[in-house]
């Protein structure tokens, strides 16, 4: 999964009536798209909101950063650029 984030206050939605919620974990809750399944949104309840970068309209402008949970990639998936690599959220 690709993924960014926005300040609460920045993200502006055009329409939300097939978005759902539900709570992943103590601390979480997920926001998808009830008629399609897409996963959209991962919010924790900090000022920012993870999105799913899937899911904007291209051209985004965005640029990958780094990559996380390296040491969990599928075996078939190859990491060959030279962005910062962590095991996990920081390391």
């Amino acid at each position: 999964m690709v993924a960014t984030s926005a300040k609460r206050s920045d993200l502006k939605l055009h329409e939300n009536k097939t978005l759902k919620w539900y709570k992943s974990s103590q601390f979480t809750q997920r926001g998808f798209c009830s008629e399609c399944g897409s996963a959209l949104f991962w919010d924790d309840g900090s000022d920012l909101v993870s999105i799913n970068v899937g899911t904007l309209d291209q051209p985004t402008g965005l640029k990958l950063t780094k990559h996380i949970f390296v040491e969990d990639k599928a075996d078939y998936y190859e990491i060959d650029d030279k962005l910062e690599k962590h095991s996990g959220y920081e390391s």
